[in-house]
């Protein structure tokens, strides 16, 4: 699939409803998951008469959704927290049923109630009986859930279960993935090679102990994925980290920040954009202990010397890329970010606040995003989506936009 990237990280719900088509729903899932998605099952009553909630929990790695009141929904994942969760909805297979209750916004059982509930874009792949699709009402239903911006994948025309032959049937799982995939394929970064550093730096004191800080390294592998599916060529260069990244991504690993900077320089002059994501040590020692230092006297004086500025270094390049760095600052953030972005000549500075469960070791933050111009505040959210939307706003300042 030419455009497997864009599905990376990208948070699925798929609803299966109650046609005989919905046995195709499991090698979709399948499909999905090996593009890289996260995906949420969610099934009507009438399609587990089809296939059964466990061969989806398998194959998804998560528990199946099957009712809108299930004590057990407050213990995971509400219906209002799952609507809000997705990326994208897509039904498949969508009866005839389903398209009338979704036409006439019902929300009477968990599937409906998340599509009223959700802001995601909603696909349905419809699966019927050909005089079925063909009925006035049906169309009519169709024509509602096209004006309110509703993608409708298919369906396809063939022989289908009852023994007759025309349009109805399900796309096949490959095709819906394919369509799925179209929709998340925006090429921003196409044809751009954006080199990000992510994680913290290890500066040793001895053979066993050393310098670092809490970084998890989770913004910066969100952002490689980010710019992957934006169709760049990412190179990763990660400090030490428990994190994994896509094989679609040039990781070189290390750990001391003058490691950090000569890969960085190994790379950078084949970059279009650079993204400093890293927290890296500042200082290191200016000795290191060629065996462990013993616990002795009360005190222990450790004497450190100032880090290479890697930011700085790559700024003063002639051409230098297009400059992204990260300022984690417990006070005046906005102010220091600022004073960031002009001294180290940075086209664009993302800031944010770091402290007891804030920015570090975190799943989700929130930034803002200075330029020379503009400033722009993304909310909390998953860092996952904020590595997106920084995408979008250095594409958009990349092509001269103002905003996204």
């Amino acid at each position: 699939m030419n455009n497997a990237s864009s599905l990376i990280n990208k948070r699925i719900l798929l609803g299966i409803t109650g046609g005989i088509a919905a046995y195709k729903s499991a090698d979709l899932v399948r499909l999905l998951k090996t593009a890289g998605a996260d995906v949420r099952v969610v099934m009507t009553e009438g399609a587990k008469n089809f296939i059964t909630p466990l061969t989806l929990q398998t194959l998804s790695d998560h528990k199946v959704y099957d009712a809108l009141w299930d004590e057990e929904l407050e213990d995971t994942m509400s219906h209002i927290e799952l609507s809000r969760w997705a990326d994208l909805i897509v039904i498949a297979p969508a009866t005839a049923n389903f398209m009338a209750k979704l036409a006439g916004g019902f929300a009477d059982d968990l599937l409906t109630t998340l599509c009223i509930a959700s802001t995601a874009p909603v696909v349905i792949a419809p699966a019927m009986n050909r005089q079925m699709w063909e009925n006035p009402a049906t169309k009519a239903n169709l024509a509602r859930l096209i004006r309110r911006k509703i993608t409708i994948l298919g369906p396809a025309c063939g022989i289908q279960a009852c023994g007759e032959i025309g349009a109805g049937r399900l796309l096949e799982p490959l095709e819906l993935l394919h369509e799925i995939a179209h929709l998340f394929t925006i090429q921003l970064l196409a044809g751009k090679h954006v080199v990000i550093t992510a994680g913290p730096t290890q500066e040793a004191i001895d053979p066993v102990r050393y310098l670092t800080n809490y970084s998890s390294g989770k913004m910066g592998y969100a952002i490689a994925e980010a710019a992957v599916a934006a169709g760049a060529k990412v190179t990763l260069i990660s400090g030490p980290t428990a994190l994994n990244c896509t094989p679609l991504i040039q990781k070189i690993a290390v750990k001391s920040t003058e490691q950090m900077l000569n890969a960085v320089l190994s790379q950078v002059n084949k970059a279009d954009i650079f993204i400093a994501a890293a927290a890296v040590s500042d200082y290191r020692p200016l000795q290191l202990a060629e065996q462990k230092i013993k616990k002795q006297a009360q005190t222990l004086q450790l004497n450190l010397i100032r880090n290479p500025d890697i930011l700085a270094t790559v700024s003063q390049l002639k051409p230098r890329p297009f400059m992204v760095g990260f300022a984690a600052e417990t006070e005046n953030v906005i102010e220091n970010a600022k004073q960031k972005l002009a001294n180290k000549n940075l086209d664009m500075i993302v800031a944010n606040k770091v402290g007891p469960d804030k920015g570090f070791q975190t799943d989700d933050n929130e930034l803002t995003v200075i330029s020379a111009n503009h400033v722009h505040r993304l909310e909390f959210a998953p860092k996952v989506q904020l590595a997106r939307l920084l995408i979008q706003l250095i594409a958009a300042q990349l092509s001269g936009k103002k905003s996204i």
